[in-house]
């Protein structure tokens, strides 16, 4: 396990091989649903970098990849439930086949900003693709088109999920306790 700062406590929830086998089986039904298009998947920065990554690998289809940036998270583990664009898309979306890939549901703010953004700009389709999902928090209520897995009301990291910058290199999800 790694070694974490000041009595952070680190418990494993899903170890490595179960997110591998999970991407896989994701990828092959996004090929089922899409077959013989091009899909264009646009990763959320940072935290779905690893997800997406590894979910495009298994995706036997043409496929495109742009990346958008927001910000809803103030200091330490809460949301702040206001979202802010930091990096808009390089590219035109309208007219493609879209998933958008985000690392962790929760409240749903961010997932619903997001579409509503990307609604406007005429994707053929727009579709949603979470790694996590924390039914628990939900506040907004917003459509999944593709989990990973649900999991418990709890603050994770790694696989690209942080706590202040760290963590995002764990191959493995953890529960984070914090001191206090």
């Amino acid at each position: 396990m790694p070694r974490s700062k000041t009595r952070e406590r680190l418990r494993i929830l899903l170890r490595r091989e179960e997110i591998e086998n999970r991407v896989r089986e994701l990828g092959h039904q996004i090929t089922r649903d899409f077959r013989g298009q091009q899909v264009h998947f646009i990763g959320v920065l940072k935290g779905a970098c690893m997800f997406v990554s590894d979910l495009i690998r298994e995706v036997r289809l043409d496929t495109s990849l742009d990346f958008m940036a927001v910000a809803s998270y103030g200091i330490g583990q809460q949301s702040s439930g206001q979202v802010r664009l930091t990096k808009d898309l390089d590219n035109s979306i309208e007219g493609l086949n879209v998933i958008l890939v985000e690392d962790i549901l929760d409240t749903g703010f961010t997932l619903n900003y997001l579409e509503r953004l990307l609604l406007q700009r005429r994707p053929r389709v727009l579709l949603r693709a979470v790694l996590l999902d924390k039914t628990e928090r939900r506040v907004k209520n917003v459509k999944l088109d593709y989990v990973g897995f649900q999991i418990p009301n709890r603050f994770v990291v790694g696989y690209g999920l942080d706590y202040t910058e760290r963590y995002r290199n764990l191959r493995d999800v953890y529960v984070l306790s914090l001191p206090g």
